[in-house]
């Protein structure tokens, strides 16, 4: 997903609070703490084998590496953009910064992987608070005539540094001792304090815009029914032996309180989610469209690095090359596709995007057994790269042209959540998945062995074959089940989405 189109959207007015001197320590300090927060999740994906490693992590442990940090994040990023308008947005941002800083320095001194999931939760509450921070201080600082230029640039510079983030992370991983991985989250700490010293020093603090109530239940709410089912999908990737409680119990409990948030946001005095948007047929099709495809993107993005490294025996620097042609297709194709989106409306690119990125998907499912990175599972890639770049600026466009424009920053928030609580539900069930696949295909030929990790012990050649065979199955079983979502996502977006001739449209 481009960077551009995960924050709400600026609003639009000419009163700005930041005088043209420090303009620039405004968009480089959004820029440098954007990054902190889009990096963090792609190189920790790279990095998941060495860490289970070095922390003696189980694969559900690996989980919760991940969903700590986007449960908190999903849950609380709207409540983050409307504390910046109670408390003014320099202050939350700060704020942001500073928590983001000591709980990566905390994760980089986990001593087990209990302390690292406790640690990277906190750290998705800061960058809840960050990085809505980063656009709306930009959209205060700058006027109308040159807003959009700033914008643009924050936009490129962060994408670039999202893209270049793995694959320098890559470079460390694997030239590195076991130890290494602890610099990924390290060096947030200087990064963000060149930021917070930017913002405190050279830029004024703002106005708060408004005086409404912050929606404190409703926050509490969310977290606890995403939390209580992403941790009830977990379990059914443990021994039954292991299980207190079933993962059903756990599940039903988690859907309940999150009912009781959708009723608690139906009847809030300043709710988080305004539900009358879901009114619109289109609006509640866009962001059904984000829940289903950025369950099957995030599945993929969190589990294909883990296979290749773990199983393939590559190289984390290799890995990292993955994720390259997402970010050169959506920085070169973004622009193209949001355009031809205005042309001719959001069904078609919505529709085909998904499609392609389902076959892509497919062509991994069929091609795992291979283990040709560069010959096979890199071109395959380059379609997801394609498919997603169709899909990224015209998904965002549909969820601002299917709302009353008061709102668009709501909805712009609200898409950005869903995408990120596909990723937790998403790391949360298919690693169940892949964990089963694992056993039942391993058996007990592989003692030790578990998918997405490296062996304790060296294996004789028949137990190594066949826990690759295994890892290659359990991703095979991710990549189908995402194929059939994006399959779902395509047939959502035509059936939801407006289409019209370029004639009628101009």
């Amino acid at each position: 997903m481009d960077i551009s189109d995960t924050l709400p959207a600026p609003a639009n007015n000419n009163n700005v609070f930041c005088p043209p001197e420090a303009r620039r320590y405004v968009l480089v300090s959004a820029i440098l703490a954007s990054s902190m927060g889009f990096i963090d999740g792609s190189v920790v994906s790279l990095a998941m084998p060495v860490i289970r490693a070095d922390l003696g992590a189980s694969l559900v442990d690996a989980q919760w590496i991940s969903n700590g940090y986007m449960l908190f994040l999903s849950a609380l990023v709207l409540l983050g953009g409307a504390a910046g308008d109670v408390f003014g947005v320099r202050n939350i941002f700060a704020t942001g910064i500073v928590l983001f800083m000591i709980t990566s320095a905390a994760c980089a001194l986990a001593v087990d992987a209990e302390m690292l999931i406790i640690m990277r939760a906190a750290q998705g509450i800061g960058a809840a608070l960050m990085v809505p921070g980063s656009l709306a201080l930009i959209a205060k600082s700058y006027p109308n005539a040159t807003r959009g230029k700033a914008i643009g640039q924050w936009a490129a510079f962060s994408s670039l540094t999202t893209a270049m983030g793995p694959f320098v992370g890559g470079m460390v991983l694997s030239f590195g001792a076991e130890w290494m991985w602890r610099l990924i989250f390290a060096i947030n700490v200087p990064i963000g304090l060149v930021a917070l010293t930017m913002l405190l020093k050279k830029v004024p603090q703002d106005r708060p815009s408004s005086k409404r109530r912050l929606d404190l239940v409703g926050a509490i709410l969310a977290t606890a029914g995403l939390g209580l089912m992403a941790w009830g999908l977990t379990a059914f990737g443990l021994p039954a032996e292991d299980r207190s409680v079933s993962p059903w119990a756990w599940i039903a409990l988690g859907a309940v309180i999150f009912a009781g948030f959708i009723i608690w946001e139906k009847w809030a005095r300043a709710p988080m989610v305004k539900l009358e948007l879901f009114a619109s047929r289109a609006f509640t099709g866009a962001n059904l469209y984000t829940l289903i495809l950025f369950f099957a993107f995030n599945a993929v993005l969190f589990f294909l690095p883990m296979t290749v490294v773990s199983g393939w025996g590559a190289r984390e620097w290799e890995a990292s090359l993955l994720f390259l042609p997402l970010s050169l297709f959506i920085a070169g194709l973004s622009s193209y596709s949001g355009r031809l989106s205005d042309a001719i409306g959001p069904r078609w690119p919505l529709t085909t995007g998904a499609a392609i990125v389902g076959i892509s998907y497919v062509g991994l499912a069929l091609t795992m057994p291979l283990m040709m990175l560069w010959q096979v599972t890199f071109p395959i890639l380059l379609l997801k790269g394609l498919g997603m770049a169709i899909v990224v600026s015209p998904v965002s466009a549909a969820v601002m042209r299917a709302t009353p424009e008061e709102d668009t920053g709501l909805a712009s928030g609200i898409n950005n959540a869903l995408a990120r609580a596909a990723g937790l539900m998403a790391v949360a069930s298919l690693g169940a998945v892949a964990g089963v696949v694992f056993a039942n295909t391993v058996g007990t030929a592989a003692p030790g062995a578990e998918f997405g990790a490296f062996v304790a012990a060296p294996l004789d050649a028949g137990a190594e074959a066949l826990r690759v065979a295994a890892t290659n199955s359990a991703f095979t079983a991710i990549a189908a089940i995402s194929a059939a979502m994006c399959f779902v996502a395509a047939a959502v977006a035509w059936v939801t989405q407006p289409s019209w001739k370029r004639k009628e449209k101009a």
